[in-house]
């Protein structure tokens, strides 16, 4: 029987255990909940980019570069703004690999991710504002879901309190890592009072960011990596206020939390983004290809030259060999017809620069020939207007 078992006071649980063993292989819950974040995060990207115009399967190639750059980027934060634990007195240089008892930054994991995406999206041919677009509302569900992990950890919780959903905290065995400490009769020891879940506030924070990133992406249509860019606002807003309820050790500026002044920063470079950058979501066509011709079959033979394989084969949509940007007249048009929208001339001004420059002349007094110059860049003249 524990303390919390006691008292009439209704509580929020914390699991006593956060690693579980399959034969030789210890099973984390942390890395569970990762991992399920990161497929929750593809599987929303692949539809959305699905819906810009690229090509199936997308997502799994530029996953292979973002993936892995975010989980290093994530852990270097980490490291380098906690090197006491690592360099310090009694610390272990070694611990910084061990990736698996916790230690990820998220500002490390955008900045690792978004360099692996930009990797990835060069060699896809696609411009990384579209696809920072359609990641925009999954990666706020994967942070939910990858809160969990600290729920099984016993961690990142913030202070003591007497609300109904107060949580309680086990004491972990240092020894017997992702277990929670024993008493003499072999019931696991809470930690006295009740406390602030953090994380499961940060989860929740996280569900309504991708809801609104998504509800007002549809309704606005944004574009130039401006749907990613009030993502990264609306996270940053909680992660503000939510940080300073924390209590776990932290470095700290002036008194404040590191991430505190790191959630303020980034907040305001994505609101100057936001309100600077204009112009209308982006869709994209593959580039012209020509097919290479079937050989000719003998005049004089009798056996078939068609090779059933490559009909087969070519029922499958094919992995264009890069993309151009177009706009969502043109892009419609394309999916009803399948015929290629006609290239741009090459004096011939981009949808961005026109957009731009019709911002320039109405902000000026000149709108008639905003109007025009939009009307012809991106065949349509409301749809910057929209976003």
């Amino acid at each position: 029987m524990t303390l919390a078992s006691l008292s009439p006071q209704a509580a929020l649980p914390s699991p006593t255990t956060a690693v579980w063993q399959l034969g030789p292989l210890p099973v984390r819950a942390y890395a569970i909940c990762i991992i399920v974040g990161i497929v929750v995060a593809c599987l929303v990207t692949e539809y959305r980019l699905r819906q810009r115009g690229v090509a199936p399967g997308a997502v799994l190639d530029l996953a292979v570069w973002a993936v892995p750059a975010g989980i290093i980027g994530a852990r270097i934060y980490h490291v380098v703004t906690s090197p006491e634990k690592y360099f310090g007195t009694g610390g272990d240089p070694m611990k910084a690999f061990a990736i698996w008892e916790g230690g990820l930054g998220i500002w490390g994991a955008v900045a690792g991710g978004a360099l692996g995406a930009w990797l990835g999206a060069r060699q896809l041919g696609i411009p990384l504002t579209v696809v920072a677009d359609a990641l925009a509302p999954g990666l706020p569900l994967a942070q939910a879901i990858g809160r969990l992990g600290n729920w099984f950890n016993n961690e990142l919780f913030g202070g003591r309190t007497t609300l109904p959903w107060g949580l309680e905290i086990h004491r972990m065995d240092p020894d017997n890592p992702g277990h929670a400490l024993r008493d003499d009769t072999g019931q696991p020891i809470l930690e006295p009072g009740l406390y602030h879940p953090t994380f499961a506030y940060e989860a929740l924070w996280n569900i309504g960011v991708a809801a609104l990133v998504f509800v007002l992406d549809r309704k606005l249509r944004f574009g130039r990596g401006r749907a990613f860019a009030l993502y990264v606002m609306g996270y940053t807003a909680g992660r503000f206020w939510i940080e300073l309820m924390r209590t776990d050790e932290a470095n700290t500026i002036l008194g404040v939390r590191l991430n505190v002044w790191t959630a303020g920063l980034v907040f305001l470079g994505a609101l100057v983004y936001f309100l600077r950058v204009r112009g209308p979501r982006e869709y994209v066509v593959p580039l012209a290809a020509e097919a290479p011709a079937a050989p000719a079959a003998p005049a004089e033979s009798d056996v078939s030259q068609v090779d059933l394989s490559a009909r087969e084969a070519g029922a499958r949509p094919a992995v264009p060999e890069g993309y151009r940007v177009v706009d969502e007249e043109q892009f419609r048009a394309y999916r009803e017809t399948g015929v290629l929208p006609a290239e741009p001339a090459a004096d011939a001004p981009e949808t961005a620069a026109a957009a731009d420059r019709a911002d320039a002349d109405a902000a000026s007094g000149d709108t008639e020939p905003a109007r025009d110059d939009r009307a012809g860049a991106t065949g349509t003249g409301t749809a910057d207007r929209e976003s």
